[in-house]
């Protein structure tokens, strides 16, 4: 039987002030034993900090965790990457928007999938990861499995990038080359390492009502309406989404129908499904250079009758009503979806949070108060919901601010 929630906010406030229950000693506060910027990287659906007029991704109605954790004087940055691309689009762009140019998705992977091998340009965050030095990821949902993705092709770079540009004598963008080490850990928060059911909920309503098409529209209108990006950037500009200047209406509407992006699996709804995730597991491989931490997430009660999980009382509204019940219930017999994936926190289920394991050979192990390179390290599973734990929906029992102040104290604990 479950604890009950009291518990998991003694276990939280456990973490968050650092108190070891091996042997009742206290746990001693983290030294310095790096000054590694943190860089925070959002989930499916997600903005960056000059969207959504002001409402933070990080922080949302409880504040500024970006501003918070600088204030503490832990240095950090927000990316703002694809809300609905791939996680290969995803860890190109992030990849750009740190060091700085113009973000380059490779000419295989363009060639492959039908979109622009080039999009837009930045001046870096962190131009000086060029010449050297470290950084710490943050990441929530979709966003753990984008940082993966980015530190495989950092150091291993990408073997079919470098023959097509070999044989095809194009150039090779550095992300591809390998050899890059910059990324000292990568913490995950309620990521679907191993996909989410609630992708098998939209496939299901898709015999009704295409979900994916309608999205994709109303990014290609928003694309068109000036100052729309302001509120909320699809960032979809790979696909020619937006009406070129001097084309014809026609023309333009006629372009999109015959976009391979209406059926493509280079898209995040694809990445986040059971298939798709066991697809990257299998060649995103821990790095043994690198400290890797999961936290996990649920909000749901077990029925006594059924098995089901239900939602929580105080759940976000619409996960409650429309996400929660159907990860609840949900079983597969034919993707190895049993009553193990049914505990959820209305967006993923737990059980796909502390790490991959369909098709990985990654390690995990659980956090003993001690964090290994090369493993992912259990941090524990947090009574909240998925968009609780980033404050974008409040929850008075969870201290939010005090959980990621001791995580930015334990990130410079760690030794490079």
């Amino acid at each position: 039987m479950k604890c009950c929630r009291v518990l998991f906010l003694l276990l939280g406030l456990w973490f968050v002030f650092g108190l070891s229950v091996a042997g009742g000693r206290a746990e001693a506060a983290a030294s310095r034993a790096n000054d590694a910027p943190i860089v925070l990287l959002h989930g499916f659906t997600g903005w960056g900090r000059d969207e959504m007029v002001g409402f933070k991704y990080w922080g949302g109605v409880r504040g500024d965790i970006e501003q918070w954790l600088n204030d503490n004087g832990y240095r950090t940055y927000t990316l703002a990457v694809g809300p609905l691309s791939s996680n290969w689009d995803r860890a190109c762009e992030a990849y750009a928007q740190l060091v700085g140019g113009t973000v380059d998705y490779g000419a295989a992977h363009a060639a492959k999938h039908g979109h622009a091998r080039f999009g837009r340009t930045y001046p870096g965050l962190l131009p000086e990861l060029k010449q050297g030095g470290r950084i710490h990821i943050i990441a929530h949902s979709q966003g753990g499995q984008t940082a993966r993705l980015l530190v495989s092709l950092l150091e291993n770079g990408s073997q079919e990038e470098r023959e097509y540009a070999k044989a095809h004598n194009v150039s090779l963008s550095p992300l591809f080359e390998g050899g890059h080490r910059f990324v000292l850990s990568v913490t995950t928060i309620a990521t679907p390492h191993d996909g989410t059911t609630l992708v098998n909920m939209v496939d299901f309503t898709d015999r009704f009502f295409d979900l994916q098409k309608a999205v994709l529209k109303t990014a290609a209108v928003a694309s068109n309406v000036p100052y729309t990006d302001s509120v909320y950037d699809f960032k979809l500009d790979q696909w020619g989404l937006r009406r070129q200047p001097g084309e014809s209406f026609d023309h333009y509407v006629e372009r999109l129908k015959r976009s391979p992006v209406w059926t493509s699996t280079d898209t995040a709804r694809y990445d986040l499904s059971i298939p798709g995730a066991e697809a990257l597991n299998r060649w995103v491989q821990a790095s043994p250079h690198t400290y890797y931490l999961s936290f996990s997430t649920e909000r749901t009660e077990q029925g006594a009758w059924t098995g089901n999980h239900y939602p929580e009382l105080g759940m976000t509204a619409f996960s409650a009503v429309v996400c929660a019940p159907f990860l609840g219930s949900y079983r597969n017999p034919a993707l190895g979806v049993d009553d193990r994936w049914l505990e959820n926190d209305g967006i993923v289920n737990t059980v796909s949070m502390n790490g991959p394991k369909r098709g990985s050979s990654d390690r995990i192990v659980p956090y003993d108060g001690t964090i290994r390179k090369g493993v992912w390290n259990d941090m524990g599973t947090y009574n909240v919901d998925h968009l609780e734990v980033i404050g974008v929906d409040p929850n008075p029992l969870f201290p939010i601010r005090s959980f990621y102040l001791r995580l930015a104290e334990q990130l410079a604990g760690l030794r490079p």
